[in-house]
């Protein structure tokens, strides 16, 4: 029986296993085994016993059953680890822990975890930042209705509107190369931060530690890592999901049956959209990414609440970290993998698209005229009026806007018939779209590659 939806419903296996608890009792075992590597090398332990412990530091001779049998007993987690180890070490078994608090251990095993994670985490942005690009370029000149305020503005492409998600998703790779080393860190100095354990030789210690298991080193720390860490990646985990959601929202109101501009992929021979409405082909994915990115972003505030501690520390930290790490990496990681998914196998329709500006009767054209007026010399607010007065003109009448400027003297006195036909076409309204899209993607690519 599961409980998590994350057990059974949501997250990639991969992912997962980084924050099980097989994920956390192997990087624990690899902390514990580098602390002892580390006394050797300042010539504490002897390469003997450090043998020994490096052939035991791994779940088959430690195994996460005998963690937890004693534990039972001694209600520590990592006092059962470090018995556990010291039963499988014999001889060698007196230099495990040496010098260390149990959060040396469990904080430097979470940098382990968030390193990993975060490799994984960048993989996943950059498929989806590959994804949108092609799809940026693919459409790069498809002329489509551009929306403000929930109503028709002017013409956009579609190409134009993917590049700014693009250059979104481009701007969170380079937060996250940035972040990774203040995140990926751990910690070694004992029960207060102040190495007195550890001996003369703490911060060496410290850093010999850090540096062979690929960590960051921190300045000055509690018992605890710095929680500022914690929360710039949950932040940073926050604000992708909102770019996904944003997407996948934009996504679902193209595909509404009204506009039906574009959408998510549907297999119509094997899906079903409702148990009832058999015609219904509804976004399904793009649902559950958005609803999944809320739960991202609400680890938000335990988060910021985790980094007040008292004093050097205290444990109110401990339980609430164990779901906001876990649960909001990898729901991240899930989003992100989905909404690739979904601008892969999106389908755009461009004669709807281009119907939806015609059904607006030509108003989406008058800014146009409105700016070509006032390059034929006509002040812009008397500009203004006439286009404003035109266009409400057509919109209780039912005209098109064209008609009703081809009967206004001023209009006619400045442009021919052929201007006015030229400027109602959509796509001669479209500015520097085209050289926007164009470095977006190559930006992107770069970026990627890089």
């Amino acid at each position: 029986m599961h409980l998590c939806p994350l057990d059974y419903r949501y997250g990639d296996q991969s992912f997962k296993k980084i924050w099980s608890d097989v994920g956390r009792h192997e990087r624990q075992l690899e902390v514990e085994r580098a602390l002892v590597w580390a006394h050797r090398e300042l010539g504490r332990v002897s390469p003997e016993h450090y043998d020994i412990v490096a052939s035991i530091s791994n779940p088959e001779h430690v195994t996460i059953e005998r963690v937890a049998e004693i534990e039972a007993e001694t209600r520590h987690d990592i006092m059962a680890l470090t018995k556990a180890m010291a039963e499988a070490a014999g001889e060698a078994g007196w230099c495990i822990h040496l010098g260390a608090t149990s959060n040396d251990i469990v904080d430097t095993a979470v940098a382990l975890q968030l390193r990993d994670s975060i490799i994984l985490l960048r993989s996943a942005l950059c498929d989806l930042i590959s994804v949108t690009a092609n799809l940026a370029e693919k459409e790069r000149d498809t002329v489509m209705l551009g929306r403000t305020h929930g109503q028709a503005a002017v013409p956009i492409t579609f190409g134009l509107k993917v590049a700014v998600w693009l250059d979104e998703l481009r701007r969170h790779l380079i937060r996250l190369d940035e972040a990774a080393p203040r995140i990926s860190v751990g910690k070694f100095l004992g029960a207060v931060g102040t190495g007195a354990a550890q001996g003369e030789n703490a911060r060496e210690l410290q850093k010999l530690i850090l540096t062979h298991l690929g960590l960051g080193v921190p300045l000055a720390t509690t018992q605890v890592v710095g929680r500022d860490r914690y929360v710039e990646y949950i932040s940073w985990l926050a604000n992708v999901a909102t770019t996904v959601e944003k997407v996948l929202q934009e996504i679902r109101n193209l595909q509404r049956s009204e506009i039906a501009e574009a959408g998510e992929g549907f297999d119509v021979k094997k899906q079903v959209g409702s148990s009832t409405m058999a015609h219904k082909k509804n976004p399904i994915k793009s649902e559950n990414a958005s609803g999944l990115s809320r739960i991202v972003r609400s680890f938000i505030i335990p988060t910021y609440e985790n980094a007040l501690l008292w004093h050097e520390r205290d444990l109110a930290n401990s339980s609430s970290e164990r779901f906001t790490l876990s649960h909001a990496s990898t729901l991240c990681h899930d989003i992100m993998l989905k909404t690739s998914q979904v601008l892969t196998n999106l389908w755009v329709d461009a004669d709807r698209m281009m119907s939806n500006i015609e059904s607006q009767n030509g108003l989406v054209m008058a800014e146009k005229v409105m700016i070509d007026l006032v390059g034929k010399g006509v002040a812009r607010d008397e500009a203004h009026e006439i286009l404003r007065t035109a266009s409400f003109q057509a919109v209780e009448t039912g005209e098109h806007l064209k008609d009703i400027c081809l009967r206004t003297e001023k209009l006619m006195s400045v442009f021919s018939e052929d201007e006015m036909n030229r400027m109602f076409e959509p796509s001669s309204h479209l500015g520097v779209s085209g050289e926007i899209v164009d470095e977006a993607v190559a930006l992107a690519r770069d970026a990627v590659q890089g």
